[in-house]
């Protein structure tokens, strides 16, 4: 069973940037899919950025859905075993739940990443993060 804890979220104008952070335990399988979720009230959960773990912790290329395309960056720290997200240039319309999931490998594959065709196993509390025009 993975633990997944996120922080970082807040209030900001928009434009301004923030950084979550999730933390995850460890656990036997090193290797899978690890990824920003995002909801707005009312929508379906929405995938904002997401890697691929391999087994020797080098990440995969990113997936970013096109509403976050060169603002937001997506990243790992393998000794503190956190995943960050790095969300710059906010807009009212990045305002949401921000939830950190995984999955274990299989059933992800690295290939599953670009079209973030997986289903999470795992699910943070979430973060809230709210843009202000």
């Amino acid at each position: 069973q993975m633990h997944l804890a996120e922080s970082g979220g807040g209030s900001v104008q928009a434009g301004g940037s923030l950084r979550l952070s999730c933390v995850h335990s460890e656990y036997t399988a090193t290797r899978g899919c690890l990824a920003w979720f995002r909801q707005v009230p009312g929508k379906e959960h929405e995938g904002v950025a997401g890697v691929y773990r391999h087994a020797d912790n080098t990440i995969s290329e990113p997936y970013y859905a096109d509403s976050v395309k060169g603002r937001f960056t997506i990243s790992h720290d393998n000794a503190k075993n956190t995943l960050f997200l790095e969300l710059n240039s906010l807009k009212p319309e990045d305002t949401g739940l921000y939830t950190c999931v995984a999955q274990d490998s299989p059933p992800c594959r690295e290939y599953d990443i670009p079209t973030m065709s997986w289903l999470p196993a795992y699910w943070g509390q979430g973060t809230q993060v709210t843009v202000s025009s």
